[in-house]
């Protein structure tokens, strides 16, 4: 019995996979920040048994998400100089009463107060 032959689906390259010390190198940190944040999921990666492995688009991935973006800069309004008049100030007898505050005295003076000897 002759088996017919299966027309192959045309070869697509596998991505390459990398170890999490080679991320680490490429991206200029620690194994430890690699796989921490893998741990968390934080960064995406793909897990091979145990093991976490890394494409190239997780790699571009990862970059772009810790990318920092400069601030866009504020227009600069022209300030021009005004007088305001003072704010008129709060009637007193609607004005909460407060009571002043005392620091106490340092620990070494209390203790003192009672003759123990340290």
């Amino acid at each position: 019995m002759r088996h017919a032959a299966i027309p192959h689906a045309p070869t697509v390259p596998l991505p390459r996979l990398h170890r999490p010390e080679q991320v680490a190198e490429v991206l200029g940190c620690s194994t430890w920040w690699v796989k921490d944040r893998a741990r968390r999921r934080l960064i995406p990666f793909t897990r091979v048994g145990r093991a976490y492995r890394f494409s190239d688009e997780h790699l571009a991935e990862i970059i772009r998400m810790n990318e920092a973006r400069p601030a866009l800069p504020r227009q600069q309004t022209p300030v021009t100089p005004t007088r305001k008049s003072p704010a008129p100030q709060p009637a007193s007898a609607s004005a909460v009463p407060t009571s002043r505050l005392r620091a106490r005295p340092p620990r070494r003076a209390r203790q003192s107060q009672f003759g123990t000897a340290a």
